[in-house]
């Protein structure tokens, strides 16, 4: 079935999010074969997948380009993103979720809520994304929706609003209870299912459990407590009704089951994401500003365009751009202007994407997420709208890397093409950064892990057929103030036949407990006037980029200006940035200051028998353990550990548990490093 254009209420922009390893990829296949987008179910272990096409990910077996996919569904045309579990990836989920209307959070049933479950879930709140929750592999030995449950609530803090009850467990694990509808569900040996009567061995913990979610739903909804006082019950009606504006509102997160590998609980997730999960209508007009004014711009075909793009991807064919149409039609051959880059585009082609595959469009809606061609400068994050309604709408953030390595060409006529593969990874990934370290003269290729930056390498390896020598990983440390200081006189004097400079300021340093940094100035009596002063707080900024200890970046301190003075012809604007610049390095140099490391939660899951030798190992690292809990047979040891003392793990954990153990890892922040690096 295709569909072009779907009605906006018709439309739903969601992403799967999860742990690596919780079965995402499969759900996004099962949703393609149930949807007859696809007439073979893709499997991970065999490579055979849709949305995971990249040669990488088909050989590690994991997630790690966000992929865009459409499939419709009960006359609605779902526009479905699948995203990396792995959290060196996590910028990919940034980006999507960035331009996604609503989400599908999938969990193992036997694990619960993982590490990056946390990470995903939380940064779907900053993004005020709704969600609903498949909890997935309900056939695994130990699979329990119950506990899974529980852990949503006390790990992630939303009221769990359960709609299903599954029929059988682990290996018996046969269909679901829909407990909106009191019908059951049940899955054959093969791919369809038949709708009958709740068993009867269950009905009595059904009719418990619907009681349980119509009082859930009552105490969080005013329309459905009044008809629950009146009637002491839920009609079907009201009850779907108030779990879908719940949803939508953030208030409740609707909880289904299944077995996405043996094919069961994929329909109702799809009704589920019908029902639920808003449409571009449903969500608030997208707000942008231009010239410093805020404005909206409604979901509407009619409207000026408006269009975000969240991701690039050079192709043998292409530079296609990833874009999410906010207001407005776009068609092929208009011209748009960037209101990131200052440059107007032409749009040559439009394409429905299917992961790898593309299908050509006159046109794109509002509502739409599509891939284009022809655009020049436009990268993620870049505002697309009409020349004569420009408007720029906020980007999704850049986490700041913490892993670097240095890389150079093994030929030495490659250097030119290295530069050129190096920009266009950033270009596709804007997590990455290269720079050229002053001292040594290196590239420096700086990512999130160390696999994300393995798998960067492995693209130039094979897209470009680069090969480059790669140096050790090395993190990206920081530098803060521990004590500061008062008083630091500075006075910027310079006389050299021309023009002179003259600007003189006196600055107070002093720690910021929440890291950043702020600037605030205590001048009285115009003695610095405000352009100055604004001209101080620019110099102080720049200041920033290289601390006393090691060069590193500093955070983590407020700068007051306290007192200064002019003189009448050789203060300027750069004179007091100057004036900022150098007087808070030498403040800086004044001040203790303290290193800072990247600290990662690690989670380590290994036999109960090889315990005592990972907890010896972590203690080793500098870990300090701060949870541990058993599973299905299996130990979970939570720990903190620097970031530095993590390289070379998985093969180390590997070699103690024979093979056995995992560990994930995700980043908490930095915490002050034992050992001071030689100043430079």
């Amino acid at each position: 079935m295709r569909i072009n254009h779907n009605p906006l209420a018709a439309v739903r922009n969601l992403g799967i999010l999860a742990h690596v390893d919780a079965g995402k990829t499969t759900v996004t296949e099962r949703i393609l074969f149930a949807t007859g987008t696809t007439h073979k179910r893709g499997e991970v272990h065999d490579g055979t997948t849709v949305t995971d096409f990249d040669p990488q990910e088909r050989d590690r077996g994991i997630t790690i380009f966000a992929a865009a996919v459409s499939c419709a569904w009960d006359g609605h045309r779902i526009n479905l993103i699948d995203t990396p579990g792995h959290v060196d990836f996590a910028d990919e989920v940034e980006r999507a979720l960035r331009v996604l209307d609503g989400a599908v959070a999938v969990f193992d049933a036997v694990a619960g809520v993982e590490p990056q479950s946390e990470s995903v879930w939380r940064q779907a709140d900053r993004h005020g994304v709704p969600r609903i929750a498949f909890v997935n592999k309900m056939d695994r030995a130990g699979a329990d929706l119950d506990a899974a449950v529980t852990s949503i609530r006390e790990r992630l803090h939303p009221a769990p609003l359960v709609v299903q009850l599954p029929i059988g467990s682990e290996d018996t694990f046969a269909g679901v209870v829909d407990l909106v509808r009191m019908r059951a569900l049940v899955w054959s040996d093969g791919d369809a299912f038949e709708e009958a009567p709740v068993p009867d061995g269950l009905r009595g913990e059904a009719l418990a459990r619907r009681r349980a979610l119509e009082e859930a739903v009552a105490e969080l909804h005013p329309g459905a407590l009044e008809e629950f006082c009146d009637t002491g019950t839920l009609s079907e009606r009201t009850l779907s009704s108030a779990l879908r504006e719940l949803t939508r509102d953030g208030a409740g997160v609707v909880v289904l089951c299944g077995s996405a590998y043996r094919n069961r609980g994929v329909e109702p997730l799809l009704d589920a994401v019908v029902a639920y999960l808003p449409s571009p209508l449903d969500v608030p007009p997208v707000r942008g500003a231009h010239d410093g004014d805020e404005q909206e711009r409604p979901a509407d075909p009619a409207a000026a365009p408006a269009a975000l793009a969240f991701k690039v991807h050079a192709t043998p064919t292409g530079r296609l751009t990833y874009l999410r149409i906010y207001s407005g039609t776009i068609e092929k051959g208009d011209t748009l202007w960037d209101a990131s880059a200052g440059r107007t585009e032409r749009i040559g082609r439009i394409l429905r994407v299917q992961a790898d595959r593309h299908a050509p469009l006159d046109r794109a809606v509002a509502g739409d997420i599509v891939a284009v061609v022809g655009l020049k400068s436009a990268r993620a994050g870049s505002t697309l709208c009409a020349p004569d309604a420009p408007l720029v709408l906020e980007p999704a953030g850049v986490p700041e890397p913490v892993v670097s390595v240095a890389v150079e060409p093994r030929g030495a006529g490659d250097t030119d093409r290295l530069a050129t593969g190096l920009a266009r990874l950033t270009e596709e990934d804007p997590s990455l950064v290269v720079r050229t370290d002053p001292e040594t003269g290196q590239t420096v290729l700086s990512g999130m892990g160390e696999l994300h930056l393995e798998v960067a390498v492995e693209k130039l390896r094979r897209e470009l057929g680069l090969e480059v020598n790669v140096g050790r990983p090395r993190v990206s440390y920081r530098e803060t103030v521990g004590r500061g200081v008062s008083g630091l006189v500075y006075r910027h004097v310079k006389q050299d036949g021309g023009a002179g400079q003259f600007a003189h300021v006196v600055l107070d340093v002093e720690p910021l407990a929440d890291g950043g940094f702020e600037f605030r100035s205590a001048v009285v009596g115009g003695r610095v006037p405000q352009e100055y002063v604004r001209a101080v707080e620019a110099g102080c900024r720049d200041a920033l980029t290289e601390g006393p200890l090691g060069g590193h970046p500093v955070t983590g301190l407020r700068v007051t200006l306290t007192d200064g003075s002019t003189h009448v012809k050789d203060s300027s604007d750069t004179a007091f940035r100057t004036a900022g610049r150098l007087g808070l390095r030498e403040a800086m140099r004044a001040c203790a200051m303290v290193l800072l490391e990247p600290v990662v939660e690690v989670t380590v899951t290994v036999p109960e028998d090889a315990v005592g030798g990972v907890l010896g190992d972590l203690a080793a690292r500098r870990g300090k353990v701060t949870g541990s809990d058993t599973r299905a047979g299996a130990a979970v040891v939570t720990a903190t550990v620097p970031l530095a003392e993590l390289f070379g793990y998985a093969t180390r954990l590997r070699s103690r548990t024979q093979g056995r153990g995992t560990f994930t890892a995700r980043p908490t922040g930095y915490a002050p490093a034992p050992v001071v690096t030689p100043v430079r």
